[in-house]
């Protein structure tokens, strides 16, 4: 073998060495290794992230339910169904925004609700006023008036709180979870009491917030005996969750026309952002 062809020989065995280099290279760039081990390509792990479209949306369905829920917690019952009447879409967006939020809460109000009816006789009938998506009359026994503004159930009936269908002293519960949001809120309990039994019981849960006085909200202690003028007596609370209160009362046998002071609830606003 002369000189010349023994340099040709080299030159081609660093190219091939070269070009496989090369190539581990881009494969190795091409992917990323799992926790488990396995490769996942670059491309693929992309997917995952929201676009700015999707990012956009929520953002504009987050704005939407801060706008219903201040219309809400600001204006009366009667105004309330008429904004929903106007266009009935509103009430869908709400809840959506309502269902993200609440999911966001390490315990649910309405579940402890749900657990209390549970334990008592399924033949008692129960009003559920504002009852959103009617998870209460799904997840009970009980014969369940389901009440809103909206009705996109057929069990719902849609209506004003403070002027509900149903009968004088016709159910033996009545439910208030997280729906005391009228300016008009007083009238709701009105409404409550003229449809329960005589020791029928009233349950009610609300918002932290808008029972801490040292935020402009409510003083518990107030708004416990405003409803105890109203003909009630209360049985129980409980003040233990960070997110939500309940109060529990039973409704008086003889009942007392009185001039009550209602105290005012805060607003439960949420952050513009």
């Amino acid at each position: 073998m002369t000189e010349g062809q023994r340099r040709n020989k080299k030159r081609k065995r660093g190219g091939r060495h070269r070009g496989k280099k090369i190539a581990e290279k881009n494969n190795e760039s091409s992917s990323v290794a799992t926790p488990s081990g396995s490769a996942s390509t670059v491309k693929n792990s992309s997917k995952s992230t929201p676009s700015f479209l999707d990012k956009m949306k929520a953002r504009l369905s987050g704005g939407y339910f801060r706008m219903i829920n201040e219309k809400l917690y600001t204006c009366s019952g009667d105004e309330a169904l008429k904004y929903f009447k106007e266009d009935p879409s509103l009430f869908n967006v709400y809840h959506s925004g309502y269902q993200a939020q609440m999911s966001l809460w390490p315990e649910q109000p309405n579940d402890i609700i749900i657990n209390w009816i549970k334990d008592r006789s399924p033949s008692l009938v129960v009003a559920d006023f504002g009852c959103g998506d009617a998870r209460l009359a799904k997840s009970v026994k009980n014969k369940v008036f389901s009440l809103d503004l909206v009705s996109n159930d057929p069990s719902v009936i849609a209506c004003d709180m403070s002027n509900t269908p149903l009968d004088s002293s016709s159910v033996d519960i009545a439910v208030f979870c997280l729906s005391l949001m009228g300016t008009n809120f007083p009238s709701y309990l009105q409404e409550a009491n003229r449809v329960l039994k005589p020791r029928g019981c009233l349950l009610i849960a609300e918002v932290k917030s808008r029972f801490d006085p040292t935020t402009r909200g409510a003083d518990p202690n107030d708004f416990v005996k405003a409803i105890c003028e109203l003909g009630f007596t209360s049985t129980s609370k409980d003040f233990s969750n960070k997110m939500f209160m309940l109060f529990y009362f039973q409704k008086k046998e003889k009942q007392k026309s009185m001039d009550i002071k209602w105290p005012e609830l805060k607003p439960c606003l949420y952050k513009r952002r």
